[in-house]
């Protein structure tokens, strides 16, 4: 089987299931590929270009011109219905009020989703709606809340819709600003001109025209914001990540340890699933466009570090961060306290001052890292974790508290440093501890006891 496809063209191709244990992709169009269930171990994705072909790209986007226009003439003939036969514009007061309530609702809600998540923004919608139509009910507009009730699920389409279509076209084109401000007046228009088709008096055409705008103009600033990352807004950003993998690359269920896609562009791409254990994405584009259900790419935080290595100061308590690839990263004054690093490649990372308390180590690669400052108290270093080559002057044996402001500096005299390997002799009489204990089959929570033993030990002296 042929491993070499550098720089080759290999749009749609299927590679379901293959062994391509270390395949050389640099450089290769990859765009509708099928790598799903795959064997990819140290493949090499360099610089390759990932995601939809272009007659792909077309057909998505016709597709979402279609939803909409569907989406927009069903809400438009349940608006002229809601407003011609269950309330006749002759009902000037019952009119007005429908003008002005909708377009209200309709704001509050996306509001509400926008900084409070989409089950609080359904919640205060439904609150809302039936609170209005009581509130009809009981004066007796009995026809005003039926017509205000049809409304309502005509602005609630026009508006989730309009925020899905407007997010996925972000993520499909380039030119999005100059396509969402057409699409908008498109959109604005289409559902302007139902009810004047439909021969609706002027009351009617301006309602619809009005809550189009007001639906159309928050739908858009919700997109953008969802490609912003507000957290609030990740269910419309998973929803068009959804849609826009379609026909992309995919890398479901495919073994990619220790692949690298080093400045690969991934727009598009499908990795659910996949085992990504040590994968590097080292300025990959387009990586936060990528659908990553069950793996560490659903962390956007995360997403950043892994693209740029530059992750100073972050924060990174008890996350599962396992089999993770920050080789030659910036992680100083980073904490991982109780995180779970296991697996994870950090050769050459700069971990100068970083909290590695209570840390799940096993198997981790710190070859040529940097460990001075560092804290790690009862990190959980296992045999299997390889310290070759570090760089440490001095470390911390405990986190200061105001109780205890004395971290138990390692060397003990402050105007000491470990000489270049002496970390190794410091940390050797652990991997003796745990060798004893792994050939004696001992449970490893005891490893952390042996560490503390290491620390009480090597006290320093006041």
């Amino acid at each position: 089987m042929q491993l070499e496809h550098i720089g080759q063209n290999l749009q749609g191709r299927s590679f379901k299931g293959q062994n391509l244990t270390g395949a050389n992709f640099k450089g290769a169009d990859i765009r509708g590929a099928d790598f799903t269930d795959a064997n990819l171990r140290n493949a090499n994705f360099f610089q390759a270009k990932a995601g939809l072909q272009n007659h792909w790209l077309l057909i998505l986007l016709i597709t979402l011109f279609l939803i909409g226009a569907l989406s927009l003439f069903t809400a438009g003939v349940v608006a002229v219905f809601a407003g011609s036969k269950l309330l006749p514009a002759s009902h000037l007061i019952g009119q007005y009020l429908i003008l002005f309530i909708n377009p209200i609702l309709l704001t509050i809600f996306l509001i509400v989703a926008i900084y409070q998540g989409l089950n609080k923004a359904l919640i205060t919608i439904v609150f809302l709606a039936v609170f209005s139509c009581i509130t009809l009910i009981y004066f007796q507009y009995y026809e005003a809340a039926a017509a205000f009730a049809g409304n309502l699920l005509w602005l609630f389409t026009v508006g989730i819709t309009g925020a899905i279509i407007f997010t996925s076209v972000i993520i499909l084109t380039k030119y999005y600003f100059w396509i969402l401000i057409g699409a908008g007046f498109i959109a604005w228009v289409v559902s302007t001109v139902i009810p004047l088709i439909l021969g609706q008096p002027h009351l009617i055409v301006f309602k619809v025209a009005f809550s189009s705008a007001i639906g159309v103009s928050i739908s858009i600033y919700a997109s953008q914001q969802a490609i912003m990352g507000m957290p609030q807004l990740a269910w419309l950003h998973s929803i068009a990540i959804a849609f826009t993998t379609i026909s992309g690359t995919r890398f479901s269920g495919a073994d990619l340890t220790d692949a690298d896609f080093t400045g690969a562009t991934l727009k598009n791409t499908d990795f659910r699933k996949a085992n990504l254990t040590r994968t590097r994405f080292h300025n990959a584009k387009k990586l936060d466009q990528v659908r990553s259900d069950s793996t560490y790419l659903e962390q956007a935080k995360l997403i950043k570090v892994l693209v740029t290595g530059q992750g100073r100061e972050q924060n990174f308590d008890r996350q599962d961060l396992r089999g993770i690839n920050l080789q030659g990263a910036n992680l100083v004054d980073a904490s991982f306290i109780g995180a779970d690093l296991s697996l994870a490649n950090l050769q050459d990372t700069d971990l100068s001052r970083a909290k590695l308390v209570q840390t799940q180590l096993d198997g981790t690669d710190f070859t040529g890292a940097t460990l001075t400052g560092a804290y790690i108290e009862d990190w959980g270093i296992t045999s299997d974790t390889k310290f070759d080559g570090v760089r440490c002057e001095y470390v911390y044996m405990r986190l200061p508290t105001k109780e205890n402001p004395d971290p138990f500096r390692k060397p003990d005299n402050y105007k000491e440093v470990f000489a270049p390997g002496e970390f190794g002799d410091f940390i050797q009489p652990i991997f003796d501890t745990l060798d004893l204990y792994h050939n004696q089959g001992v449970d490893p929570r005891a490893i952390a006891i042996s560490f503390k033993r290491l620390a009480q030990n090597h006290r320093r002296t006041k």
